[in-house]
C-alpha cells in the first residue's frame, strides 16, 4: 500500500504569500498536489499544515525542519497505519509526469532534479529520524544517500514554483510530462 504525502510546511519566503493557496488553472497548488497523488496512492496526507484538502500530519520532530520534517511525519504515519511505501511531493511542484510512480520505480528513489519528489520505504523512518536528530545537514539528498535511493532523471523539467514569476510562467506555458 502506498501513502501519498504533500510536503507543505514551508514558509513561502521567496513566494511572498502562502504558495499552497496560489492558483494554477483554477485550483490551488495544494489541491493540485493532493489530487495528483490521489490517483496513485491508497491515501494522501498533507504534512506541515493544520488545514488542507486532505488529512494532515504535523512535521516531525517539530515544525521548521524543512521537507525532511514532513517526510519523517509521513514515514512514521505510514508505519503506524500499515503502509509499505510513501510517495512524496512538494506543494510547489504544480504539475507531475503522468506515471510518476512508474518513472520512479520501486522504493527508494527520488527525482534527481527535485528530491522531494520520491518514493520511500516506510521502514526508512528510523534512518530519517537519525538524520534529523543527528549532526550534519538536514538535506533530502543526504537522507536519500543514507538509504541508497536512486536518483532518477526523467528527461523533463518538473516545475518548482518558488516565486510568483515561476507560477506565471507555468500558467502561460502549460507543462506536460
Amino acid at each position: 500500500m502506498i501513502l501519498g504525502v504533500v510536503l507543505a510546511g514551508g514558509l513561502s519566503r521567496r513566494f511572498g504569500s502562502d504558495k499552497a493557496l496560489a492558483m494554477l488553472g483554477g485550483h490551488t497548488l495544494i489541491a493540485l498536489a493532493v489530487d495528483a497523488l490521489a490517483q496513485w496512492c491508497d491515501h494522501v496526507v498533507v504534512a506541515g499544515r493544520e488545514r488542507a484538502p486532505a488529512p494532515t500530519v504535523p512535521d516531525w520532530p517539530r515544525a521548521g525542519m524543512g521537507p525532511l520534517g514532513g517526510l519523517a511525519a509521513a514515514l512514521r504515519h505510514a508505519q503506524d497505519a500499515g503502509y509499505d511505501t510513501v510517495l512524496s511531493c512538494g506543494v510547489d511542484t504544480g504539475l507531475f509526469p503522468d506515471d510518476l510512480p512508474g518513472l520512479l520505480g520501486p522504493a527508494p528513489a527520488c527525482l534527481a532534479s527535485q528530491p522531494v519528489i520520491g518514493i520511500w520505504p516506510a521502514a526508512a523512518a528510523p534512518v530519517l529520524e537519525d538524520v534529523l536528530l543527528g549532526e550534519g545537514p538536514h538535506a533530502m539528498y543526504r537522507f536519500a544517500d543514507c538509504i541508497g535511493a536512486r536518483r532518477i532523471d526523467i528527461g523533463a523539467a518538473v516545475p518548482n514554483l518558488n516565486t510568483p514569476d515561476d507560477l506565471a510562467a507555468l500558467a502561460e506555458r502549460p507543462w506536460s510530462g
